[in-house]
C-alpha cells in the first residue's frame, strides 16, 4: 500500500498525539481499508467490520497521547481492532442468547396462558354440563344467545322471576365447580409445564 502521508509514521504518530487532526486523517487513510479487510475476516459482516473500524480509530484519537509509545502502528492497531472485535462478537453472541431465552420463555408464558384458558373453558364446559335441564337452558340461552328475561321466559314458557332465580342458582353453581377444580388444574399444569 502506498505511503498516503507526507511523514514518516512515527512522525505521523507524534503528530496525531499532539491532537492534529490532519495528521490523524492521513493515519486513518493509511489503514482504514487494510484493517476493515482483517476484520470482515473475522466477522464476515460488512456492516460490523464497518463499526469496529470506526470505533477503533475513534479510540485511538481519544487516547492519542500514547501513540508516541508505539513501535509498531500496524501491529498495534490490528491488536486493538482484533480485541475490539472479539469483545463486539461475544456481546452479540451474548445479546443473541439472551433474545432466545426470552422467546423461549416468552413462548412458555404464552402456552402456559394459553393451557390456563383451555382449562378455564372446559371446566366451565362441565359445570355447564352438571346444571339440571332447566337450568342449563336458562342459562346458555341468557350467556351464549345473549336473550333477555323476558325472551327466555317466552321461549320456555316460564316467569321472569324463575328465569331470575335459574340464572343466580346456575351461575353460583358454575362458579363453585370451576373455583374448586381450577386449583387443582392449575397445579396440574404447573407440574406439566416444568417438568
Amino acid at each position: 500500500m502506498p505511503d498516503l502521508s507526507p511523514y514518516s509514521e512515527k512522525k505521523l504518530l507524534i503528530k496525531v498525539s499532539a491532537g492534529e487532526e490532519d495528521a490523524f486523517r492521513q493515519l486513518f487513510l493509511k489503514y482504514h481499508q487494510q484493517l476493515g479487510i482483517h476484520i470482515f475476516r473475522i466477522t464476515n459482516s460488512v456492516d460490523i467490520a464497518e463499526e469496529i473500524v470506526q470505533d477503533v480509530f475513534l479510540k485511538i484519537w481519544m487516547s492519542r497521547e500514547t501513540l508516541v509509545r508505539v513501535r509498531n502502528f500496524k501491529a498495534y492497531l490490528f491488536v486493538i481492532s482484533k480485541n475490539h472485535t472479539l469483545n463486539c462478537l461475544r456481546k452479540l453472541s451474548r445479546e443473541q442468547i439472551n433474545k432466545k431465552e426470552w422467546e423461549d420463555s416468552s413462548v412458555k408464558i404464552l402456552t402456559s396462558e394459553s393451557d390456563s384458558l383451555n382449562i378455564y373453558y372446559c371446566l366451565l364446559d362441565e359445570a355447564i354440563d352438571q346444571l339440571p335441564p332447566q337450568q342449563q337452558k336458562v342459562y346458555l340461552l341468557s350467556r351464549h344467545e345473549r336473550l333477555r328475561y323476558t325472551e327466555i321466559a317466552n321461549r320456555l314458557n316460564l316467569s321472569c322471576e324463575t328465569v331470575k332465580k335459574y340464572l343466580q342458582i346456575a351461575t353460583a353453581s358454575i362458579t363453585a365447580y370451576v373455583k374448586t377444580n381450577s386449583e387443582a388444574a392449575i397445579i396440574l399444569l404447573i407440574v406439566l409445564t416444568f417438568f
